[in-house]
């Protein structure tokens, strides 16, 4: 049980409600956690309405994106995260043994160069932003465009970030995804 109650999307004003209540249901079965951020309505507001952007305008790979996410959720232990954006590899072609062993990169048969090295940035940036090497931008360079790497900066950032949010509040997976 979530530490802090669900604020109900009717409570909300309506020009937040709609954005939140989208992110909630349609972005994502997130209802859970944007009920809960929605106790701070501009953050929820801001936020959610951030991520569906990104999201429509495709800046980047989405196979990217989910790839940093699970990667991130695993190294910070966030089971929510994880529930969350596994299906989204598994639909674009990883196995269970390919997800439970996505940290083990350099040899990982089911990733390619560019997966391994959006898998290797991750977990710079999650254990030590302050020490990624100028290499590994040479490298990023070679792949993507700046956008595309600040985008996956951002999104690496972000994901830390929810990840200690659902876990202090012990945001529950929403039923759907739980299978029962």
């Amino acid at each position: 049980m979530a530490r802090v109650s669900a604020v109900p999307y009717a409570s909300l004003a309506p020009d937040i409600r709609d954005i939140v209540q989208t992110y909630g249901t349609e972005y994502g079965p997130f209802g859970n956690q944007a009920q809960v951020l929605s106790h701070v309505p501009p953050a929820a507001h801001h936020l959610a309405a951030m991520l569906i952007e990104l999201k429509q305008r495709s800046g980047i790979t989405w196979r990217y994106i989910e790839l940093a996410v699970v990667c991130v959720s695993k190294i910070n232990a966030c089971d929510y995260c994880v529930a969350h954006h596994s299906p989204h590899l598994r639909v674009s072609g990883l196995s269970e043994s390919g997800l439970d062993r996505l940290l083990d990169y350099q040899d990982h048969p089911e990733l390619d160069d560019i997966d391994k090295l959006v898998v290797e940035y991750t977990i710079a940036v999650t254990n030590n932003a302050g020490r990624v090497r100028d290499n590994m931008f040479v490298r990023l360079r070679e792949n993507f465009t700046e956008a595309q790497i600040v985008e996956l900066t951002l999104r690496i950032g972000l994901c830390g970030f929810f990840n200690r949010f659902n876990d202090a509040l012990m945001i529950e997976i929403e039923q759907e995804l739980c299978g029962d």
